[in-house]
């Protein structure tokens, strides 16, 4: 029978994830000739041979792909027979693609250390044995350390290192596991690293010192001094941790002080699942999430006893952010150790520190000592976050581990570039029919954060080889945000969008489920968000018949209420509590907390404020409406965190077992009018009876998810839809979106939830692409802003 020639091109994630030696074997074993090599457009596959055998091969490279490969598309096309063709198969050196206007590979993730390489980790008789950069084609940095496409070794930060013989012997083999491993080192050839304490003589040692605390000794050492309190600064994959005992009320102190993060929860690392078993309740679905490639932060519900944990770690939370080690160094870190507080290496609303020099001069004030290594770092990336509710996982940080794998929107459009909102900021390319997450990036309260929004655009842009055709960005005339798409749109001479919030939220949603033209009843609830009426959304219902490929309807809302200060407003829930109480009408009683907070001169200028509108804005905001019940029910008067209030709301809620609910009705109209004033009036009677604040927060809650469900039933009547999208900030609260979910099922309706990316501003960026990707391909009409210079600000 006469051999046939076949060129494949995949597509998806299949660089940096064993793919070519994974083809290499399937030629070898089905007795192929040809050649694979990566290329910018994917992987590039000539296979040549028996008709049969090379069927077998096109099945098999699909249905026996890498446990880390995801492949999207194989296109294939004839070749004729190459009668020279020797019966060898080849891999070939990489090469671009210059006949794409885009690279079409997909960047991995960083992967944790898997288990054959712990094995030679914990293994005497290996030469990498206690190595704490140790990776194969299975694991190890990828994203973190890519610095263009395709994904060579030249073309990462561990080009500084060349290999030592037995690595490149290694390296050379499509035998072996490190074939083209990219990060493959060892002792003798690799990156290092060493411990330096602020304190030591000649400051810290950025660089790689010739003597002093190296190597495993450093990390014995680091171990010590963590036993005995310090607070270290730790490099890590994606930028600096900073670590102390997590058993230790001094150490979590010193850390929240010189941080100055007050009360929000702190990440916790233990070395494996049963340390985590001992000191948290973990359910099968967290522990298959806290020991996944991924290694994310799981929130994990705390032990009734505190599991031996520092009451200052999540304090007024019932979850521990919970994770286990992702890399070799800190399993090192990690050995014979108590549980480890590793949260970001920061300084509250700074961006994390990246490279040894930054971390010198940025957190020497923070730490006592430093745990550096010499592997570069091309893009910060922090730790994602994930908390299990409703039976799923829900992302609340997409970032390491994740970013930036693709998203598969269903239909192709024009390449946009979009930079989210202000807070939890990701960005976000689309090309074709995919979208582009990037890691978090933080809240662009200040120029640092902005300038690595700037980075992260940059890179992202440079690795995927995208001229965007259109910028988009909220609709919120003071994000920092906006400015910066602003300028670049003007820079590069494309149409700026401006995308309304919420729309984009349900858009994000729609496109998490690759269904944009699903038909859907969008329920955003978020803190804040731009109206097009000027004033703060924020209690939003969506009518969208056609998805995000058409205008939505803003077909209900909480009822507004003026919020004095506007966003000033969010740290001081007293302050909104009073206002509501001002609106329903009901008299501010000194036994109510927020009144008894209020100073006597305080409570007269912002009754001021209220009765002559002075400095206030409307607002639908269902998080500053559980804000002032938290208030009302004397949880909490005064923030130092996003949702602070709320989560502690929901923290009692969750321990209560009390059966009823506030009333919040349905008010009729256009649009429908979520009444809040009614649930006030009861909370406040029940204050005032001394009814538990734990009761008030469950039957809030209940009365939230109600009203959720009645107006989405009087909606589906209007309009036959009957699929419910949760989504937006509040939707990131357990015990409301667990009572929200079973009341939608009871009234029949199928419920959206978000599976890929956050519900709250982290997934912004995807829906305002999505949305701007389907007005350029003319499926809707879209607000186009002519480029405009900076803002004057």
């Amino acid at each position: 029978m006469a051999a046939i020639r076949r060129r494949l091109r995949v597509v998806g994630t299949v660089q940096g994830v064993g793919f070519r030696p994974f083809v290499w074997r399937l030629a070898e074993r089905h007795r192929l000739a040809g050649f694979v090599r990566n290329g910018s457009a994917g992987v590039m596959i000539e296979v040549q041979g028996l008709p049969a055998a090379v069927e077998a091969f096109m099945t098999a490279l699909r249905d026996e792909s890498p446990l880390l490969a995801d492949v999207i598309q194989v296109d294939i096309e004839k070749r004729p027979v190459d009668p020279t063709q020797a019966e060898a198969f080849a891999i070939l050196e990489s090469e671009a693609d210059a006949s794409r206007g885009g690279a079409a590979a997909s960047v991995p993730s960083d992967i944790a250390t898997c288990p054959a390489c712990l094995a030679e980790l914990r293994d005497p008789a290996d030469r990498r044995f206690r190595y704490p950069f140790i990776n194969c084609t299975d694991c190890g940095p990828r994203f973190t350390i890519i610095q263009s496409l395709p994904y060579d070794r030249p073309r990462t930060t561990m080009a500084a290192f060349p290999m030592c013989p037995a690595c490149a012997a290694e390296y050379a083999d499509p035998a072996d596991r490190r074939f083209h491993a990219q990060p493959n080192a060892c002792p003798a050839c690799g990156p290092s690293v060493w411990l330096t304490m602020v304190h030591d003589p000649g400051g810290v040692a950025i660089a790689r010192p010739e003597g002093g605390s190296r190597g495993d000794a450093a990390i014995k050492a680091a171990r010590e001094r963590i036993r005995a309190g310090d607070v270290l600064a730790v490099k890590s994959l994606g930028g600096f941790h900073l670590v102390c005992d997590a058993t230790s009320d001094a150490a979590v102190g010193r850390l929240r002080e010189r941080k100055q993060r007050v009360a929000k929860p702190l990440a916790v690392m233990v070395a494996d699942i049963d340390v985590a078993w001992r000191c948290t309740d973990v359910s099968e679905q967290e522990r298959l999430l806290l020991e996944s490639p991924a290694r994310p932060i799981v929130l994990v519900a705390k032990r009734a006893d505190g599991g031996g944990l520092a009451e200052g770690v999540a304090p007024g939370n019932d979850f521990i952010g919970l994770m286990l080690p992702a890399l070799p160094l800190q399993h090192l870190l990690c050995e014979n150790m108590p549980p480890l507080v590793m949260t970001s290496g920061n300084l509250t609303e700074e961006p994390i520190a990246c490279e040894n020099a930054e971390a010198a001069a940025r957190l020497a004030g923070l730490v006592d000592g430093f745990l550096m290594h010499d592997r570069g770092i091309e893009t910060a990336c922090d730790d994602s976050v994930i908390r299990c509710m409703a039976g799923a996982p829900l992302p609340i940080r997409r970032s390491r581990g994740y970013a930036p794998l693709p998203i598969q929107l269903g239909r192709p459009g024009p390449a946009v570039l979009a930079v989210g909102g202000e807070l939890k900021a990701t960005l976000c390319i689309s090309r074709d029919d995919q979208a582009i997450m990037s890691q978090h990036i933080g809240d662009m309260g200040n120029l640092e954060t902005l300038d690595t929004l700037g980075r992260a655009a940059d890179h992202l842009l440079r690795l995927y080889e995208i001229t965007p055709a259109a910028v988009a960005c909220d609709m919120h005339p003071g994000y920092l945000s906006a400015d910066w798409a602003r300028r670049f749109a003007a820079d590069h001479g494309i149409p700026l969008v401006a995308v309304q919030h919420h729309e984009a939220h349900v858009a994000s949603l729609l496109a998490d489920h690759a269904a944009i033209e699903m038909p859907v009843i969008g329920v955003c609830f978020d803190g804040t968000g731009y109206g097009r009426d000027g004033t703060i959304w924020g209690g939003e219902v969506f009518v969208a018949p056609r998805g995000a490929t058409a205008p939505m309807e803003r077909a209900a809302n909480l009822e507004p209420f003026a919020m004095p200060g506007g966003d000033a407003a969010i740290r001081h829930p007293w302050r909104v509590a009073l206002a509501l109480l001002q609106a329903a009408g009901i008299e501010w009683d000194s036994r109510l907390a927020p009144v008894a907070h209020a100073s006597a001169e305080a409570a007269r200028v912002l009754q001021q404020q209220l009765e002559g509108g002075l400095n206030c804005v409307a607002s639908t905001s269902v998080g500053r409406l559980f804000d002032a019940v938290a208030s009302l029910a004397g949880v909490k008067q005064l923030i130092d965190y996003e949702a602070e209030a709320a989560m502690n709301l929901q923290t009692l809620a969750a321990a209560s077992h009390v059966d009823g609910s506030y009333s919040l009705p349905v008010l009729g109209g256009e649009p429908l009018r979520i009444d809040w004033r009614p649930a006030v009036a009861e909370i406040v009677g029940e204050v005032l009876a001394g009814v538990a604040a734990a009761t008030i927060a469950a039957r809030f809650h209940a009365g939230v998810a109600a009203a959720i469900a009645d107006v989405c039933t009087r909606l589906q009547r209007r309009t036959g839809i009957d699929t419910v999208g949760l989504t937006g900030g509040v939707f990131q609260n357990a015990v409301l979106v667990e009572l929200t979910v079973k009341a939608l099922q009871a009234a029949g309706f199928d419920v959206l939830l978000h599976e890929r990316v956050p519900p709250n501003d982290g997934g912004l960026a995807l829906g305002q692409a999505t949305i701007v990707a389907r007005a350029g391909s003319g499926d809707q009409p879209c607000r186009l802003q002519p480029a405009r210079g900076s803002r004057d600000r």
